[in-house]
Protein backbone atom coordinates (compact mmCIF):
# COMPACT_ATOMS: atom_id res chain seq x y z
CA UNK A 1 0.00 0.00 0.00
CA UNK A 2 1.83 3.52 -0.86
CA UNK A 3 2.19 5.83 1.73
CA UNK A 4 0.34 9.01 1.36
CA UNK A 5 -0.69 10.22 5.05
CA UNK A 6 2.24 10.70 7.84
CA UNK A 7 1.52 11.27 11.68
CA UNK A 8 4.61 12.80 12.80
CA UNK A 9 4.52 12.58 17.07
CA UNK A 10 6.91 14.91 18.45
CA UNK A 11 7.01 17.28 21.22
CA UNK A 12 9.35 20.11 19.50
CA UNK A 13 7.09 22.43 17.82
CA UNK A 14 10.74 22.84 15.66
CA UNK A 15 10.89 19.59 14.61
CA UNK A 16 7.19 19.18 13.97
CA UNK A 17 8.23 22.29 11.45
CA UNK A 18 10.88 20.16 9.50
CA UNK A 19 9.60 16.90 9.43
CA UNK A 20 6.38 18.78 7.90
CA UNK A 21 8.19 20.89 5.23
CA UNK A 22 10.60 17.99 4.29
CA UNK A 23 7.65 14.90 3.91
CA UNK A 24 5.21 17.63 2.40
CA UNK A 25 8.13 18.56 -0.44
CA UNK A 26 7.80 15.16 -1.26
CA UNK A 27 4.45 15.26 -1.67
CA UNK A 28 2.78 13.79 1.67
CA UNK A 29 0.17 14.60 3.49
CA UNK A 30 1.22 15.29 6.68
CA UNK A 31 -0.47 15.40 10.30
CA UNK A 32 1.40 16.36 13.47
CA UNK A 33 0.64 15.38 17.30
CA UNK A 34 2.32 17.27 20.05
CA UNK A 35 3.00 14.36 22.49
CA UNK A 36 2.36 10.39 22.70
CA UNK A 37 -0.98 10.29 24.35
CA UNK A 38 -2.25 12.77 21.91
CA UNK A 39 -0.43 10.70 19.02
CA UNK A 40 -2.42 7.81 19.96
CA UNK A 41 -5.28 9.15 20.00
CA UNK A 42 -5.23 10.41 16.06
CA UNK A 43 -3.63 7.40 14.89
CA UNK A 44 -6.71 5.41 15.96
CA UNK A 45 -8.60 8.80 14.19
CA UNK A 46 -7.07 9.21 11.05
CA UNK A 47 -5.32 6.10 10.56
CA UNK A 48 -2.17 7.10 8.92
CA UNK A 49 0.13 5.00 6.85
CA UNK A 50 2.98 5.87 8.33
CA UNK A 51 3.99 6.98 11.98
CA UNK A 52 7.20 8.73 12.66
CA UNK A 53 7.55 8.76 16.36
CA UNK A 54 10.00 10.98 18.64
CA UNK A 55 11.10 8.99 21.90
CA UNK A 56 12.01 11.80 24.62
CA UNK A 57 8.18 13.26 25.22
CA UNK A 58 6.93 14.54 28.92
CA UNK A 59 3.84 11.96 29.79
CA UNK A 60 4.04 9.28 27.26
CA UNK A 61 7.26 8.67 25.87
CA UNK A 62 7.76 7.20 22.55
CA UNK A 63 8.13 3.93 23.20
CA UNK A 64 5.34 3.66 25.40
CA UNK A 65 3.22 5.62 22.69
CA UNK A 66 4.81 2.74 19.91
CA UNK A 67 4.12 0.14 22.25
CA UNK A 68 0.45 1.00 22.92
CA UNK A 69 0.14 1.28 19.12
CA UNK A 70 1.41 -1.96 18.23
CA UNK A 71 -0.84 -3.62 20.63
CA UNK A 72 -4.13 -1.81 19.30
CA UNK A 73 -5.71 -3.64 16.47
CA UNK A 74 -7.21 -0.38 15.17
CA UNK A 75 -3.50 0.46 14.84
CA UNK A 76 -1.14 -1.92 14.96
CA UNK A 77 -0.98 -2.51 11.20
CA UNK A 78 0.63 1.11 10.88
CA UNK A 79 4.37 1.39 10.16
CA UNK A 80 6.37 3.39 13.20
CA UNK A 81 9.69 4.91 12.45
CA UNK A 82 11.37 6.01 15.49
CA UNK A 83 13.22 9.72 14.88
CA UNK A 84 14.73 10.81 17.90
CA UNK A 85 17.90 12.33 19.63
CA UNK A 86 18.75 8.90 21.11
CA UNK A 87 21.61 7.75 18.96
CA UNK A 88 22.99 4.51 21.14
CA UNK A 89 22.57 0.92 19.82
CA UNK A 90 20.50 0.07 23.10
CA UNK A 91 17.98 2.58 22.03
CA UNK A 92 17.64 1.31 18.58
CA UNK A 93 17.37 -2.19 20.20
CA UNK A 94 14.62 -1.15 22.20
CA UNK A 95 12.80 1.14 20.14
CA UNK A 96 12.39 -2.18 17.42
CA UNK A 97 11.41 -4.43 20.57
CA UNK A 98 8.08 -1.66 21.02
CA UNK A 99 7.12 -2.49 17.85
CA UNK A 100 9.03 -0.16 15.61
CA UNK A 101 9.71 -1.02 11.67
CA UNK A 102 13.01 1.53 11.75
CA UNK A 103 14.90 3.92 13.69
CA UNK A 104 16.49 7.19 12.89
CA UNK A 105 18.33 10.02 15.00
CA UNK A 106 18.33 13.11 14.75
CA UNK A 107 18.92 15.79 12.85
CA UNK A 108 17.46 13.91 10.16
CA UNK A 109 19.07 13.10 6.62
CA UNK A 110 16.15 14.35 4.74
CA UNK A 111 16.94 12.22 1.06
CA UNK A 112 17.95 9.55 3.76
CA UNK A 113 14.52 9.17 5.79
CA UNK A 114 12.60 10.12 2.05
CA UNK A 115 14.36 6.94 0.72
CA UNK A 116 13.27 4.66 4.05
CA UNK A 117 9.48 6.16 3.69
CA UNK A 118 9.68 4.88 -0.38
CA UNK A 119 11.01 1.67 0.46
CA UNK A 120 8.31 0.82 3.02
CA UNK A 121 5.46 2.45 0.69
Amino acid sequence: MPIKTILIIDDSPTERHILSQLLESGGYDVRTAESGEEGIERARQIKPDLILMDVVMPGTNGYQATRALSKDDATKDIPVIMCTTKNQETDKLWGMRQGAQDYITKPVDGPALLAKIAALG
